[in-house]
């Protein structure tokens, strides 16, 4: 079973959240709120977006690139882990 599917719920909860900062962008546009407030709710969906994007990026490397059903060697892991880490810190 392919990760995405096994946290299907986890991954959907998030885009909802993500669609909510979306409309709650489309609706300060309308309002003509202060561009500070827009870029600050931007920023925010940013944020929420780019952790979708780590969250999937480590569970690809921990389920096809170390392949758990071949159990990684510990430097294979070491290695998962300091790309996962390097992505984290990328994303943020």
């Amino acid at each position: 079973m392919a990760h995405t599917v096994r946290d299907k719920t986890k991954l959907l909860h998030r885009v909802r959240r993500i669609r909510g900062q979306l409309n709650a962008v489309e609706k300060a546009l309308l309002a003509e709120h202060e561009c500070s407030t827009i870029l600050l709710t931007v920023s925010a969906c940013r944020g929420a977006m780019d952790s979708l994007v780590a969250e999937i990026i480590e569970d690809h490397i921990q389920f096809h690139i170390l392949d758990p059903e071949h159990k990684p060697t510990a430097e294979q892991k070491k290695a998962a882990k300091e790309i996962i880490s390097v992505v984290r810190r990328y994303l943020k």
